[in-house]
């Protein structure tokens, strides 16, 4: 590693977490209502809101009926998007006539971009117009992160109050989420990236020569705004088909290193949203500490694995240098694994290298990330409600070492609880492992790998494992536009974002309902180093001992092969 790339490393690090603490405290004040001065120009604005929809911002909701929103809007929007889809064809914003797409392929697209998946079974530029871009993708994009984030805060709200039958209105919180939390931050990152030299017009394609004479359509269109949504919102669908490895998504370093950080920026900050709601910065701390542990173990082994030479080579180069294939080269090997590590750990998907060239544990790192829930930062609010599902799954397994009823911040997590704990815990295998071994079993999949034997088995295990943990990256050799694929992968992100979000608002229900509980000095504290570690090893036992025989027939074997 050179000297630039530990630079990139502690940037990043600077970035994430120098304004996290203070980006928590103003998430919590926005979802809460309580004045910012962000909102005395926004204030108008979110009654407006209000009045048109006529929804009531002082009327409470229980988890039933906050759950029934939930699934009402995100089906809605399901059906305008897929709608927009089939029909861009007959719509305006479309300079390059492009038709609608193919129904399996447009229902795979909505799916994904309102589970905040953004897988992407197409080429942007040359399959989506700019009103499918701009009014049905970055509208998605802002509010599936908004959705996420308004299910943590009913999360927090449930474990912070007591004797309560409610945990929010779903409505305001979606508004807040998306008028206060994204729309400043992405408006002010957009004209940072124009200012790098991302593209944001509604320009038709520009015809270029090429040196060898031949002729070429340079694509343009309002990339920087549905960049800066993407990153912040850990959405990762990129404009291009490319993503973050086009030059016009992300031209320069510096525009990699703010991109690079703003995928974690968001998810970083609401572990002290959540310190600020239970009025204990401990507990963020706590488990911003598991957070970093994880990620630096992933980071770690992943550049190890990216800077070994490869053995098959060895013999016949005179040079011990990493292979720079699938690496994008304008940046080099530390700043391609780094985003590998960074955007599978976060539910974002965007890449910026070839994942299907990756060193085989560097690509289990990746799968390992996603296989975990994404707790480590994670998706916009999903990261976090996931991450709180292995506390209270870890305070339980403590409770029953100690022989004591197990409780946390003053709230006894009882049968149904503990139920509903594993009820999450079987989302992700459900979602992952059931439709890829369906697909590993149908006769076309062969032809839809790029590889054979371990390699080809990692490129569908990763697929499916990035669909029902909603990342959306792919290692690229996977052909999945197909019919059966397409419906197949739609299924694991619905399983995988809903699965999720059911028992997340059925759990803050019944957290919201409890009588607190006395705190004595035996009962278990979750706030030291004992109780990060018991975190750490819960989330790797829970993704190993699930996981484990998957990840022996790709990537591991594929490692073995690999050096031997």
């Amino acid at each position: 590693m050179h000297s630039y790339d530990y630079w990139l490393i502690l940037g990043v690090a600077l970035l994430v977490l120098g304004p996290a603490p203070w980006l928590g405290r103003f998430y919590y004040r926005i979802m809460e209502g309580e004045p910012t001065t962000l909102g005395r120009l926004l204030d108008p604005v979110e009654r407006t809101c209000y009045r048109l929809v006529a929804i009531d911002p002082t009327r409470q909701q229980g988890w039933q009926a906050y759950l029934g929103s939930v699934i009402a809007f995100n089906l809605a929007g399901l059906a305008l998007l897929f709608g927009l889809l089939m029909l861009q064809g007959a719509l305006p914003l479309n300079p390059q006539q492009l038709p609608g797409l193919e129904w399996t392929l447009a229902f795979n697209t909505a799916v994904s971009f309102v589970t905040n998946t953004n897988w992407q079974a197409y080429s942007g530029e040359a399959s989506l117009s700019y009103l499918s871009q701009m009014a049905g993708l970055t509208v998605q994009n802002f509010v599936s992160a908004a959705t996420g984030l308004a299910v943590l805060a009913a999360l927090c709200r449930g474990i912070a109050r007591r004797n309560s039958a409610t945990v929010g209105n779903f409505w305001v919180d979606l508004t807040r989420a998306t008028l206060y939390g994204l729309l400043p931050l992405c408006l002010v990152f957009a004209l940072v990236l124009v200012w790098q030299g991302v593209p944001q017009t509604f320009s038709n394609y520009v015809p270029a020569l090429t040196v060898q004479g031949a002729e070429q359509l340079i694509p343009l269109g309002p990339v920087a705004s549905q960049i800066a949504i993407k990153q912040l919102g850990t959405n990762g669908g990129g404009f291009f088909g490319v993503n973050s490895a086009h030059p016009f998504e992300n031209p320069t370093a510096l525009s990699n290193l703010f991109e690079l950080a703003a995928i974690l920026n968001i998810p970083a900050a609401l572990v002290f949203m959540f310190g600020h709601y239970v009025k204990d910065l401990r507990q963020s701390r706590a488990i911003l500490a598991t957070m970093l542990i994880l990620l630096a173990l992933g980071t770690g082994v992943a550049l190890w694995a990216e800077y070994q030479p490869n053995p098959q080579l060895l013999s016949q180069l005179a040079t011990t240098e990493p292979s720079l294939e699938g690496k994008e080269a304008r940046f080099g090997t530390t700043a391609t694994t780094l985003w590998a590590v960074v955007t599978t750990a976060a539910s974002n998907g965007s890449v910026n290298g070839m994942h299907d060239s990756l060193n085989p544990l560097s690509g289990m790192v990746a799968m390992v990330n996603m296989m975990l829930g994404e707790v480590i930062f994670g998706g916009v609010g999903a990261g976090l409600y996931g991450m709180l599902l292995f506390v209270l799954t870890a305070v339980f397994l403590a409770g029953l070492m100690i022989g004591r009823t197990p409780q946390y911040l003053g709230k006894k997590l009882q049968a149904r609880e503990v139920r509903l704990l594993v009820v999450s815990l079987l989302v992700m295998p459900l979602a992952a492992l059931v439709p890829a071994a369906v697909a590993a079993l149908l006769p076309g999949t062969p032809a839809a790998l790029a590889n054979p034997g371990a390699h080809g088995f990692s490129e569908l295990l990763y697929g499916y494992v990035s669909a029902a943990a909603n990342n959306g990256s792919a290692f690229g050799g996977f052909s999945a536009n197909t019919a059966v694929h397409n419906l197949l992968l739609a299924a694991a992100m619905l399983v995988g974002r809903f699965g999720y979000i059911v028992p997340v608002i059925a759990l803050a229900g019944c957290l919201a309902a409890k009588k607190p509980a006395p705190v004595g000095i035996d009962s278990f504290p979750t706030h030291g180093p004992l109780f990060v570690t018991l975190l750490t090893l819960t989330i790797l036992l829970v993704g190993g001992l699930t996981f484990l025989p998957a990840l022996a027939l790709g990537p591991i074997a594929d490692q073995l092969t690999h050096a031997f």
